[in-house]
């Protein structure tokens, strides 16, 4: 990389590159004078990567703001250009809706403001067409109330770039600043308070203090309130721009062109709550909340913290995750090395863990999460791990409370993270979970660790890990040998059964065909046996030869998947065979998991029949206590789902290519229609044509391109056809998972005029006896804080809603049909819709 390069990349940093100085004023002038010289010999490629340098690590933004300053009192031209494409960028952003470019964009105007680049009356002109737009967006006569995500957007857009310009802008134009100030308070008093319950991490809400009470918008506001109150004071934004004040104020001020905001689609001419909630839906995923506070850590963890400083400590965390997020040892350093002066580490963790468990969905993978997370604790091994093991307690305090999915989730990062660190957790502080019921969510949380941990390493290692609390063993999976049916151990009877699974293995290991095992099944065992001892000598047998390995399994699948799909071409067989499944590899969930998931991609099972396995009466008992029957489902919809993606893929690729062949068939026929129009002589006898040699060439190349354009054209139809298929499936997918999901929830619970709200169905157990009953082994247990039914209900209902967020996109397209068949029955309990609308954004009213 190029001297100059690593100069903008690392000023700031503590670094070879700058000596042994950790001042910010000596970087900017080393820098200055480098970048200086090099913009006489190559300007052109200084000012983009001076751009994408600020915009891509936007916690610097004040150094690059003072060093672009200084270089406007040199060359006026290169700065006025670079501020056009700073222009140009926001206002692409502006048009596509791109949140992160607009606020880091608007963050970085403001910042020229403060090093005397920008006019600040043009800045303000900016700030007042957002506020504008986002007062006539949530006007319920000119604009369209449904789409505020979009105002708070641009508002909350506003707000978080005055830590960086503020004091500047109160100092220039004091009125100016306070008139945008006010029409911020104008549309606070116009707006909805926003209430996103489907979204909250928890389910008494976000947190119990009082931040709970404000949402993101009125939150910022009060922030700012007292930021500007305390003269616009804070710690966490480096104003390196003051020790440069005397030089920079002699600089030209260039002027912002104005701008236009995106207009928010049209209201709905229907205004019902599913077609406000369709649009409420479509805005928040357009311009979706970047944080939730999960406010785990008491109050004194950070209370040398101003609120506002928080708010940025917060901005750069995110920022730098969003931008690092392909280099996890780049982006734990910078994370670890802010430009403030406090500790933030209790900050840091809590934010961590706020995108980890962000609802609908993180904005990366969790992997990305527990690496990142990985490396703090590597890089701050006397602070960090220390922090974020509290932060494991206090939400396992909380794990009662908090969403069904932020559970599922922080139970796969909890397993992963300790799979880092030699499995070491102090498992004596929760050995407690025993003496609870077995289906208290401490408990339950505990064992889906432990039966994680067990996937990411083997059972004797995680029994070890574990020896301080060794009566946690309990909550260990069973061993993970398959239960084969037909084994022939010592002292066990052998019937027919064994001799024909014995017969069949013969045939796999002499590598006879399918069709020949299913013509001796069907002349052997089918007739004499039925259906029923079939299908499980079937399944058993072809389960045990593949069960060394998944290499094993998958190999077992593609040699004889006919045989299953011969046998259980229908929805009530396939279940069966799931059954099947499900009985030979009962001590390995990982497994029963893969295993249904394979036969599925290969067409054996339909996402149908796993639906109605899951919801068979064996797996509803375990919906309180098992995350098997979930991850099962889960896997099915998500196959579903890929697969409508990736069909939707070839279309939009097939019909790109479907356009160029149309291009090229369509300038063959001309090129060809051109040559025919000529004259030539042949022979000395003029004649119509180019030279029949290039006819021929011609004539042949209309013909290719004409087949090419069919055959794309006949592809592309083949595609649509497989979507429009998929797209119906699905249909009955979601009508059958929504009709179970009732069903199932209809019979355990309470009357609706005894339980209308969560509260009402968690006080249904007030009354019960100080002790429950475990009824796995009839022992007495300490009193959980609901009983047994209420809890199945509160988690059912929990992966209810879990899962209707989570699908929320294909659900829409299907909402008629499933109000009319689902939703709109006289006995639909209200919690059951209570839980999809929260989950849709469907106003209960």
């Amino acid at each position: 990389m190029s001297n100059w390069k690593t100069l903008l990349l690392r000023i700031g940093e503590k670094g070879p590159e700058y000596g042994t100085s950790s001042d910010f004023k000596d970087h900017i002038e080393t820098c200055f004078g480098v970048i200086r010289r090099e913009i006489e010999r190559s300007g052109d490629q200084v000012s983009p990567y001076l751009l994408q340098c600020a915009e891509q690590l936007p916690h610097k933004i004040p150094l690059y703001g003072t060093l672009i300053g200084l270089l406007n009192l040199e060359n006026e031209d290169f700065v006025r250009k670079i501020v056009e494409s700073v222009q140009a960028n926001f206002q692409v952003a502006l048009d596509s809706g791109n949140c992160n470019s607009i606020r880091i964009l608007l963050r970085f105007m403001t910042s020229l403001l403060c090093s005397k680049v920008i006019q600040p009356a043009s800045l303000i002109v900016v700030f007042e067409t957002l506020l504008s737009s986002a007062a006539t967006t949530v006007d319920e006569e000119k604009g369209n109330p449904s789409w505020q995500a979009q105002a708070d957007f641009y508002v909350i857009c506003i707000l978080s770039s005055l830590p960086w310009g503020g004091a500047e802008l109160a100092e220039q134009v004091p009125d100016e600043i306070e008139r945008v100030l006010v029409g911020i308070q104008a549309y606070l008093s116009i707006r909805k308070h926003s209430s996103s319950s489907g979204l909250n991490f928890f389910l008494k809400g976000e947190s119990e203090n009082s931040l709970s009470e404000k949402d993101f918008v009125e939150d910022l506001w009060d922030r700012t309130q007292s930021l500007a109150s305390n003269g616009w004071k804070l710690d966490s934004v480096p104003r390196p721009h003051l020790s440069f004040e005397a030089q920079l104020v002699a600089g030209k001020f260039h002027e912002l062109l104005p701008i236009k905001c995106m207009e928010p689609p049209s209201p709905p001419s229907d205004l019902s709550r599913e077609n406000i909630g369709k649009q409420k839906h479509d805005a928040l995923m357009r311009y979706p909340q970047r944080i939730r506070r999960l406010n785990i850590f008491p109050a004194t963890k950070t209370e040398d913290i101003q609120p506002i400083d928080r708010f940025v400590v917060e901005e750069y965390l995110l920022d730098v995750l969003l931008y690092l997020n392909g280099c996890r040892k780049e982006c734990a350093s910078y994370m670890a090395n802010l430009p403030v002066p406090f500790r933030y580490e209790y900050l840091m963790a809590e934010t961590l863990f706020s995108q980890i468990l962000l609802l609908p969905q993180p904005p990366f993978k969790t992997l990305y999460y527990t690496l990142v997370i990985m490396d703090l604790c590597k890089a701050l091994p006397g602070a960090f791990p220390a922090v974020v093991a509290g932060a494991v307690r206090a939400l396992f305090e909380k794990i009662s409370d908090l969403d069904m999915e932020s559970r599922t989730r922080l139970i796969l990062w909890f397993s992963h993270h300790l799979s880092n660190f030699q499995f070491i957790w102090p498992w004596e502080e929760w050995s407690y979970v025993l003496d609870l019921p077995k289906w208290a969510p401490k408990r339950v949380f505990v064992q889906e660790v432990l039966q994680r941990e067990v996937r990411l390493s083997y059972w004797d290692k995680i029994k070890q890990s574990i020896e301080n609390a060794s009566s946690l063993e309990e909550l260990l999976p069973a061993k993970a040998a398959p239960a084969f049916r037909y084994s022939l151990e010592e002292g066990k009877e052998k019937t027919e059964e064994h001799q024909l699974s014995a017969e069949l293995n013969r045939k796999v290991k002499e590598k006879q065909s399918a069709r020949d095992m299913m013509t001796w099944i069907e002349e052997t065992i089918y007739p004499v046996h039925g259906f029923e001892v079939t299908l499980t000598v079937v399944a058993q047998t072809l389960l045990e030869i593949g069960s060394k390995s998944f290499t094993h399994m998958v190999t077992v699948l593609e040699r004889y998947g006919q045989v299953f799909g011969k046998l259980c071409p229908d929805s009530d067989k396939q279940v069966m065979l799931l059954s099947q499944v499900s009985a030979y590899w009962k001590n390995n969930a990982q497994m029963t998991a893969v295993a249904m998931d394979r036969m599925m991609g290969y067409r054996l099972v339909s996402n149908q029949a796993i639906v109605r396995w899951v919801f068979s009466p064996e797996n509803v008992d375990q919906f309180h206590v098992s995350d098997q029957p979930w991850e099962i489902l889960g896997n099915a919809l998500n196959k579903t789902y890929n697969r409508i993606s990736d069909l939707r893929k070839d279309i939009s690729n097939i019909t790109k290519n479907v356009l160029v062949a149309e291009k090229a068939s369509a300038n063959a026929r001309v090129e060809l229609e051109a040559a025919e129009s000529k004259l030539s002589l042949v022979e000395g006898e003029p004649v119509l044509g180019e030279n029949p040699g290039k006819m021929k060439r011609l004539r042949s190349t209309v013909e290719k391109t004409g087949e090419a354009e069919v055959s794309l054209r006949e592809s592309l139809e083949a595609k649509e056809d497989l979507l429009n298929r998929a797209l119906s499936e699905t249909e009955a997918l979601l009508l059958l998972l929504f009709q179970s999901f009732s069903a199932v929830l209809k019979e355990r619970l309470p009357e609706p005029t005894k339980a209308r709200s969560l509260e009402d169905l968690k006080s249904e157990d007030e009354n019960s006896s100080a002790m429950e009953v475990d009824t796995e082994n009839g022992n007495p247990k300490k009193k959980s804080e609901i009983g047994e039914r209420e809890q199945w209900c509160l988690s059912t209902l929990g992966y209810l809603t879990a899962f209707t967020r989570q699908y929320g996109n294909e659900i829409w397209p299907h909402m008629e049909k499933l109000k009319s068949e689902v939703f709109a029955g006289e006995d639909v309990h209200p919690l059951f819709l209570e839980a999809i609308f929260s989950a849709l954004q469907i106003p209960l009213q």
